[in-house]
């Protein structure tokens, strides 16, 4: 048996990659068997794992759902395709922990920030130069789409406040934290604590500069509640928010979350 696109097909002796293109796929443009280019001439084995892509083409949403089960296995991934994140803040920490969930197959997120793109953000956030003077909400969703189209996203584009974060997030499995400042780091906890018991909460502090890589670390500091960083490097002169150190706080986060989800805390 060999796999054409995550589907099981019968095993010939002497077939080409020119067949399975003429009986399955006539569109197609690119060949990829066990990970590499090939041509239409290159013979296929038994137990060889191939693609036929038409290039430009966005897979259909039954293509994508078994590419992520062959990645993940079905028991991961029907667990995370199921479940609802909330993601406060969507600068440095926010869009890369909502990228790496879109790729993981995350089902649905939810998004907030009621902040436009910058070109002060450009130096570590998920967002590119076309997008300056875009919601970020918006401009993550785009974004998002181009990972994985079949995502569910829910925009918040308002200033959150501890009254209404119990409101927009009293669904959600996880909530991760990704603000820009203590005062609100402050706030969001104080309601993952107070006013969403039980909820599972991942946020974020110590995380600006370029010190030692690991620094960064994973912490439970309640039930549930865990928070990543340093605890230690706020953004000041002569130590400011950077992609790579950012970049591995929010990857802790993200990883963390899908712990939660998988339930291995």
């Amino acid at each position: 048996m060999v796999r054409v696109n995550e589907e099981p097909y019968d095993f010939r002796p002497g077939i080409k990659v020119k067949d399975l293109i003429a009986e399955l796929k006539p569109d197609a443009d690119v060949y990829i068997v066990n990970g590499f280019p090939t041509t239409i001439d290159t013979e296929i084995f038994d137990g060889d794992s191939c693609w036929l892509i038409r290039r430009g083409e966005t897979p259909p949403a039954e293509e994508m759902e078994r590419l992520l089960y062959a990645r993940h296995t079905p028991g991961v991934h029907e667990k995370v395709r199921n479940s609802i994140v909330g993601i406060m803040g969507l600068g440095g920490l926010g869009s890369v922990v909502a990228i790496a969930l879109a790729r993981v197959g995350v089902g649905t997120l939810l998004l907030a920030d009621y902040d436009v793109v910058e070109p002060s953000n450009l130096n570590r956030q998920q967002y590119f130069i076309d997008q300056i003077g875009m919601k970020k909400t918006e401009a993550l969703r785009e974004n998002l789409a181009r990972v994985n189209p079949y995502l569910r996203i829910e925009l918040i584009d308002v200033i959150l406040t501890e009254q209404t974060i119990p409101h927009y997030f009293q669904e959600v499995d996880v909530l991760a934290e990704c603000f820009d400042t203590a005062e609100m780091k402050a706030v969001g906890l104080r309601c993952a604590l107070t006013a969403l018991p039980g909820l599972a909460y991942v946020g974020a502090s110590g995380v600006a500069g370029y010190e030692e890589n690991n620094l960064i670390r994973t912490e439970m500091i309640r039930d549930r509640i865990y928070l990543v960083g340093d605890r230690e490097t706020a953004a000041q002169p002569g130590q400011g928010l950077m992609a790579p150190r950012v970049g591995v706080a929010a990857h802790h986060q993200a990883n963390q979350i899908l712990r939660i989800l998988l339930n291995q805390t």
